[in-house]
């Protein structure tokens, strides 16, 4: 691996203005190794012998890390935060059905497998579980491969959520599959909506609003972010078969849910159907998939947790999203606009061992990401890995926010910029595209356009610029590269790329 030389402070304040234009965004290998001067990849021993292929995370104590496994086993890891990581491991159970979801309350463990939410509890405190109860279990299983359930975390009311994928990546041949449901703490199951596929993680932003990851495929164009709300449709209308089932329409008729005024027309845009069928919601985010060999945001998205701290470096609040094929962490940007999530999302950090499948934030703020190639392969080549990725105290020169605005958008920067470069219209590159809302799997990028940046505009602090465009696109990923901007002590972005999912044109 190639390793990148670092200019003092003081050499490079003595450049002159043509030397660092000349300097490129780094790139491959040496991306990584610049990477890793802010935020350092720490891996830590797993059990002997044992394969570690990643299912769910939790913390359980300051020092103590429960680890879930492919394989059905719960293990409980003493010392994980220390340097050089020499963790005490002791599986704590076994025989469940690939945990996909951890979560602590009152001295429980609640593991979230396919067929049910299970409590689990050490009694006599030996370190081994003894007491094992259904938390809920209203959805139907019947060993199809790809029917996962991924649980969440508890949220502001106590309640945990559960994500079912459905059966195969086109039907829902048992109940609920394709749905999301809500936990109460005296273990009411509540069927919330339907129009899930392949969701690879849920959980919370700072707000403690419930998002679901789910990955391209049928309906779904590419990969996306996506906000769960009562009684909306979150586009793959495979589930939507339970709202007639005598088994489950009671239930589902209880809960105050509605089915959907029309199904969705195949070969449509996501967009243009969201104002036929006023229940569909549309997603948050969506992370473009490679295309035309370009490495873009990835091919599979998983878990994610959020930044509460402050202490991970810059981006407190913003979420960090797991990339399962890439063995990457990606970063996401929300905001809110005519009341709906939406944003930009940006690379991280890449070069884990392993496809990163579950993430969680330690007490001291570094994050835990828990890999597998879980038979589909990851670019990270081992089939499993436990690794903790640590901040370095220095900030990147990066992408912070990014802002939907009526004729384009507002970018802010972890450092001032140099105005005259950051001012250049040809310092930036942006283009649009959208993707086939349809049946069949996945979608090219289509309804492509290239928008004339009219003018650029840096605020008087240096620390945010206002980019004004031709024109901006209903439905579409605006794709920013910015490789002529420039920090104001001549350094390029550590990633120049930027992302945003634009449903929603604000007003004012």
């Amino acid at each position: 691996m190639k390793r990148r030389l670092l200019l003092s402070l003081a050499a490079a304040a003595s450049l002159c203005s043509v030397t660092f234009a000349a300097k490129s965004p780094p790139v491959g290998d040496d991306l990584k190794a610049a990477e890793s001067e802010f935020y350092r990849i720490v891996t830590l021993p797993t059990p002997d012998g044992v394969i570690m292929e990643a299912g769910a995370l939790c913390f359980i104590g300051p020092d103590k890390l429960a680890a879930a496994t492919r394989y059905g086993d719960i293990w409980i890891g003493e010392g994980v935060l220390e340097e050089p990581p020499a963790p005490k491991w002791k599986r704590f159970a076994s025989g469940l059905h690939e945990v996909l979801g951890l979560a602590w309350r009152d001295g429980w463990i609640y593991a979230t497998q396919r067929g049910e939410v299970t409590k689990i509890k050490d009694e006599d405190g030996d370190g081994r579980a003894d007491l094992f109860e259904t938390f809920g279990d209203p959805w139907g299983i019947n060993g199809d491969y790809h029917e996962y359930a991924f649980g969440s975390k508890f949220d502001k009311n106590g309640d945990l959520w559960v994500a079912l994928c459905l059966t195969g990546s086109f039907n829902s041949d048992n109940p609920y599959r394709g749905w999301a449901f809500k936990i109460s703490p005296d273990g009411k199951a509540t069927p919330v909506c339907a129009g899930l596929r392949s969701p690879g993680g849920i959980g919370f932003n700072a707000e403690g609003d419930v998002f679901f990851t789910d990955n391209q495929g049928p309906w779904n164009g590419s990969c996306k972010l996506q906000q769960l709300l009562p009684d909306k449709f979150v586009g793959h209308p495979g589930g939507l078969k339970w709202f007639d089932d005598p088994t489950t329409k009671d239930a589902i008729a209880a809960a105050g849910l509605h089915k959907p005024s029309a199904e969705p027309v195949s070969e449509s845009r996501v967009y243009l159907e969201a104002k036929k069928i006023p229940e569909l919601l549309p997603p948050s985010i969506y992370f473009p998939y490679p295309a035309a060999g370009r490495a873009k945001m990835g091919h599979s998205t998983a878990g994610f947790t959020f930044d509460a701290s402050g202490k991970f470096g810059p981006f407190k609040n913003q979420l960090f999203v797991a990339e399962q094929s890439d063995s990457t962490v990606m970063r996401v940007f929300l905001e809110k606009v005519q009341g709906h999530y939406q944003g930009a999302c940006f690379p991280f950090k890449a070069g884990f061992d392993s496809g990163c499948l579950a993430v969680e934030f330690a007490g001291d703020a570094s994050l835990f990401v828990y890999g597998t190639d879980r038979g589909w392969g990851a670019r990270g080549g081992k089939p499993f890995a436990l690794q903790r990725l640590v901040w370095t105290g220095q900030v990147p020169f990066e992408i912070h926010e990014m802002r939907a605005r009526p004729d384009g958008f507002e970018f802010t920067f972890t450092e001032p910029l140099d105005e005259k470069t950051a001012s250049a219209p040809e310092s930036w590159q942006v283009e649009t595209y959208t993707y086939i809302y349809q049946s069949s799997y996945g979608s090219p990028e289509v309804d492509g356009t290239k928008p004339v940046i009219r003018s650029v505009k840096v605020a008087p602090d240096g620390r945010s610029a206002r980019v004004v465009l031709e024109a901006v696109a209903e439905g579409h990923v605006h794709e920013f590269h910015l490789p002529g901007v420039r920090s104001e002590k001549g350094a390029p972005l550590l990633h120049d790329s930027a992302y945003y999912t634009l449903f929603y044109i604000p007003q004012s």
